[in-house]
Parts: C-alpha cells; structure tokens; sequence
C-alpha cells in the first residue's frame, strides 16, 4: 500500500478535473466530469466531483484500501454560497479527510505553490483573490452585470452597446460594430430579444470577436479592450496595495489581454506555478489527517 495519496479536485461552472498524486508529485490518475457549481445544487455539484474523482481512481487502480489512505482538497465554485460549505462537509466519502474551499482560492494556491500571493481571473468574469498572512484578500467578482469589470461578459456588453449606438447614428460605425448588428439581422429589437434571455456566458462569448478586431485596429474595439485592461490593471494593484507579495493573472482573457495591460502591471505579473488541482492537492496535504 502506498504510505500517501492526495486527491485533488478544481469544480467550476464549465467543468471539473480530479488529480491523484503521491506525495513527491508523481501523477497516478485524472479524471473529468461536468461543471461542478453549487449553483447547479449540492446534489448536483457533488456528482460531477464524484464522477471526476472516480475516474480518476480508477486510472490509478487504486483499491478500496488505497482510497482509503488517500486526502482529498476540493475547490469549488459558489462554495461561499449559504449553507453550501456544511452541505458538502456532511456528505458520506471514502477518504482519510476531505478540505474545501473556492474553486478561486485554489487557483491561488496552485499559483503560488502554497505561499502568499495573489490572482486577477479575467474570463468571463473577473476578480481578484488572494491570501497574505493567513488573511484572504478580494477585489471584484460579484457577478455581472453590476461587477466582474475588465471580463469577457464586460466586454460583449460594451460591444453591444456600442453597435445599438452606431446602428441609431450616434457612434460612428466600425467593422467590429457592424459584425455585432449583423448577429442580430441588424435589427435592434431583435437584440433586445436577445438581452432579455442573455446569460454571462452569452455576452462573453462576444469578447474573441472583440480583440480580434482591436487586434486589426478597429477604433471601436480598442476602446473597449483598453478599458478591459485598465480595469484588470486596477484588480492587479489593488491586491499589490493589499500586501500581496507576487500576483498572477489567469482565465480564458490573461494571455489575450496580457499586451494591453500597464507595463508597471506587466512587470510585477509572475506566471504561475501550478493549476488549481495543484491547489487543491496543497490544501489536501496542508490539511490532511483530520475530516
């Protein structure tokens, strides 16, 4: 029987990924399954961590003794969620002990290999976390429409905006605006339609569109870019003045919008150490030996 085995598990809204591991780092099986949110439901969350984590012992040939030795970290998205944490602490498992926390602050620890430090997430949506001196740090991140400045949802709203207002003759119009109204027939009301059933992952799905145009020099679309980076810029100092000594910037947006950043930002941004199943495995190992 191996002496010890960590688990580690990153659930957020689109997926989950499950990482088995020995103590040295050594890999012995992964698994994936489909989102894990809480805001799916507990019931829910827990199934796609459980289909992860299965698969991944299973790719490890791990028997029930062996799983039985084994520590688990989980991060999960909406964990912060009321009365989600208790929920999930309550469920019956098969591991030596079981930690939770965000699926952000295990982001965070994989980043940083465990340290002090500090990340800007910018996807679709967007915050900045961090931990210093045992404090957990936050900047941004309470949803769209009213927060996540600087993400991709941001971003497609800013298209969307801009393209009624070039449509309606207030705004000059530009490729990037016209590609927008054309998605709608060119017809306002259809993407008014549109914004009435719209989702974050809707509108952020505008943003590829958006820095390819900035990126060809589209007036419209540099302008909602540089203001996406500004606000990034803004995440990343604010977590700088909070005492964090290193930050790194990750999500779906950070290599895109990395080039538009301040370079005061650029210079200080540190790439990351590991993922957040790496996280997951620090917390597993930093908390281990106890449910």
């Amino acid at each position: 029987m191996r002496a010890q085995l960590f688990l580690g598990v990153d659930g957020g809204g689109t997926g989950c990924r499950a990482r088995i591991e020995e103590a040295d780092g050594n890999v012995l099986g992964s698994g994936l399954a489909g989102p894990a949110t809480t805001r799916l439901g507990i019931d829910a969350a827990w199934a796609s961590v459980a289909r992860a984590f299965t698969a991944a012992i299973e790719e490890a040939g791990l028997a029930g003794d062996e799983v039985a030795s084994v520590h688990c970290g989980i991060g999960l998205a909406g964990i912060g969620r009321k009365g989600a944490r208790e929920s999930l602490e309550a469920i019956e498992h098969p591991f030596a002990s079981i930690r939770f926390t965000s699926d952000g602050m295990g982001a965070c620890l994989g980043a940083h290999s465990g340290r002090d430090g500090g990340i800007v997430i910018a996807g679709t949506g967007s915050i900045g976390l961090g931990l210093v001196d045992g404090r957990d740090l936050r900047v941004g991140g309470y949803g769209f429409p009213i927060s996540d400045e600087g993400s991709g949802a941001d971003m497609g709203l800013a298209a969307v905006r801009l393209a009624l207002r070039a449509n309606d003759g207030r705004l000059e119009q530009t490729a990037l605006l016209s590609e927008v109204m054309r998605r709608f027939d060119s017809d306002p009301m259809k993407a008014v339609a549109w914004m009435d059933r719209a989702t974050a992952t809707d509108y952020a799905t505008l943003a590829p569109m958006v820095m390819r145009h900035a990126d060809q020099g589209d007036a419209a679309a540099r302008r909602i870019v540089q203001g996406a980076a500004g606000e990034i810029d803004t995440l990343v100092r604010a977590l700088f003045d909070m005492g964090a000594p290193r930050v790194t910037l990750l999500g779906g947006l950070a290599t895109p919008l990395e080039p538009w950043l301040a370079p005061d930002v650029r210079r200080r941004l540190k790439p990351a150490d590991g993922d957040a199943v790496s996280g997951a495995i620090i917390l597993a190992k930093a908390r281990g030996g106890g449910r």
